[in-house]
C-alpha cells in the first residue's frame, strides 16, 4: 500500500508547484491544466475562465511525490489537521528549508532543539500548507 498526499490550492496550484520547485528542489513530474482534459468538467462546476487553471499534477521532492489540484478554485483553502513532515539530513538543511517555506508564511513553532529531535519546527506556508521539518532522530526509550 502507499499513501499519498493531494493538495488543492483552489486557484493557486502552478504558484505552489512553482515554489516547493525552487525552494524544496522538486521536481514537477506531471502537469495537466483544465482546458487540455479529454472531458470537460460537468456544467457549472467550475467558475468562468479557469481553462488555465491546474486540473491535475504531481511533483517530486526527494523520494516523495504530492499531487495537486487547483480544485474548483472556489476561494481560499484550508489545510486544518493535516501536516506534511519534511525531514532532512541535518541541522543546516533543517535551517534552508524551515526558512524557505516561512517566506510570505507564518512560523508556528520556531526552528529549534527538542528531546526528539536535534532541529524541528513548523511552519505555515504561504498556501496554508503546515509543514514540520525535523532532523530525524532516535526515539528515545
Amino acid at each position: 500500500m502507499h499513501i499519498q498526499p493531494y493538495l488543492s490550492f483552489n486557484g493557486r496550484c502552478e504558484e505552489a508547484l512553482n515554489f516547493y520547485r525552487d525552494q524544496l528542489g522538486g521536481q514537477i513530474t506531471a502537469l495537466m491544466r483544465f482546458k487540455e482534459s479529454p472531458e470537460p468538467p460537468p456544467e457549472g462546476t467550475m467558475p468562468p475562465g479557469t481553462g488555465d487553471k491546474v486540473m491535475h499534477s504531481s511533483i517530486r521532492i526527494g523520494d516523495s511525490e504530492i499531487m495537486a489540484t487547483d480544485g474548483y478554485c472556489a476561494g481560499t483553502q484550508g489545510f486544518q489537521g493535516i501536516s506534511l513532515t519534511l525531514a532532512v539530513a541535518d541541522e543546516a538543511e533543517a535551517r534552508q528549508r524551515f526558512d524557505a517555506l516561512s517566506q510570505g508564511g507564518q512560523v508556528t513553532m520556531p526552528l529549534g532543539k527538542t528531546f526528539f529531535s536535534p532541529s524541528f519546527g513548523v511552519v505555515n506556508d504561504r498556501f496554508g500548507v503546515n509543514w514540520m521539518v525535523i532532523v530525524p532522530a532516535p526515539m528515545p526509550t
